[in-house]
């Protein structure tokens, strides 16, 4: 598990690991300006055998609080822990660099394996490219 650079060559591979399983079965790609906007993000990836299999995206949105986002993992790794490791680690990340809370909006399919990270769903289900996403949360320290 590393945090690697912005268009580094670990990220152009993290990228083509979004686009397979995040992008791909909707027919969708990410725009330049989906990427540019991604240049001050924490880009987290999870590695077997030397090729990435998980990742994620933290992005701030205040000195409290991060959202997670395209959290991908490999069609053959998942079911495996690699998500599970993923959140782990992107959860000691905050806590490490003082975040209480992370936020993150996910697909409806993926609900039951943030609750099982210890997520909560806040609000109504709405859709986010298209896709029916739920609002959840998680408070990574007390108080």
């Amino acid at each position: 598990m590393e945090i690697i650079a912005y268009q580094s060559p670990e990220y152009h591979e993290m990228l083509a690991l979004r686009h397979k399983i995040l992008r791909e079965p909707w027919g969708m790609a990410f725009s330049d300006e989906d990427l540019q906007r991604e240049k001050d993000d924490i880009f987290i990836v999870y590695r077997e055998d030397g090729h990435i299999t998980g990742c994620c995206i933290l992005t701030r949105l205040s000195g409290e609080t991060l959202k997670l986002r395209q959290m991908a993992v490999d069609n053959h790794r998942q079911g495996k822990n690699v998500g599970r490791k993923i959140m782990r680690f992107a959860e000691q990340y905050a806590v490490e660099h003082g975040y209480a809370l992370i936020k993150l909006n996910a697909r409806k399919t993926a609900v039951m394996f943030y609750e099982k990270c210890g997520y909560t769903v806040s609000g109504e289900e709405f859709l986010e490219i298209g896709i029916p996403h739920f609002l959840m949360f998680k408070i990574v320290v007390s108080g």
